[in-house]
């Protein structure tokens, strides 16, 4: 394994359970009134380029790392919609 591959699988698996507290936190809570909407639609939007960008230059890190991100920035987002509309 070279030294970028480890790098990036490092970055990617920081970032990703980066999110894991917040997603645990809002699911158990259900509170989102002090998360900023426009920052999650912003950044889902982000992930999802850098997925793209990912899958365009094949680095399996930035696909996978960015795939899980997705998941749990989308499950945060959508409890914070569906706050908004109650």
């Amino acid at each position: 394994m070279d030294i970028d591959l480890i790098i990036g699988t490092i970055a990617a698996i920081l970032t990703t359970v980066s999110f894991l507290p917040q997603v645990i936190k809002t699911v158990k809570t259900r509170d989102t009134k002090s998360l900023s909407l426009p920052m999650y639609l912003l950044f889902v939007t982000g992930v999802i380029l850098w997925i793209i960008y990912g899958i365009s230059n094949k680095q399996a890190p930035i696909i996978l790392g960015n795939t899980v991100t997705l998941l749990f920035a989308s499950i945060i987002l959508c409890y914070k919609i569906r706050a908004l509309w109650k």
